[in-house]
């Protein structure tokens, strides 16, 4: 699929980064000249998906998490958050609203939320060898 401009990210699944990943996905966006509302949905997807692989993805250490986004055609932000970390073993269960493996102080919402703020959203893993999240939202254009 042909874009009209990208960046390519790779940073340590630290949690000071989980900001600079919100941060650098809005500025990006800026160019597209979102709403604050769309800006305020792309940073939260953006939050959620960085702080899964922070917290479940490497739960024993540091690892890299790739974030890659690119603008489409037709006013589109399409975004990648990819980890090579221990996997989802459950899918389906794991994209259910309040499951969660992280304990009693995370809501289990993260799937949902992501799901709920982006025009389109899936997420693929295998156990051992990581989880992407793929999301887009097509932004309104401005007169």
């Amino acid at each position: 699929m042909k874009f009209e401009n990208y960046m390519i990210l790779d940073f340590p699944s630290k949690s000071s980064n989980e900001s600079f990943a919100r941060s650098a996905v809005a500025c990006f966006a800026a160019q597209m000249d979102p709403t604050l509302e769309e800006l305020g949905d792309i940073r939260t997807a953006v939050s959620e998906a960085v702080t899964n692989c922070i917290v479940h993805a490497y739960p024993n250490g540091l690892g890299i998490i790739t974030l890659r986004c690119r603008i489409l055609k037709d006013n589109v932000l399409d975004i990648v958050i990819k980890d090579k970390g221990v996997g989802i073993g459950d899918l389906e269960q794991a994209r259910k609203p309040m499951f969660t493996t992280g304990g009693s102080d995370r809501s289990g919402m993260g799937f949902t939320i992501m799901e709920s703020f982006m025009t389109s959203f899936s997420v693929t893993s295998q156990p051992g060898k990581g989880t992407t999240v793929h999301m887009r939202r097509r932004l309104q254009r401005r007169t």
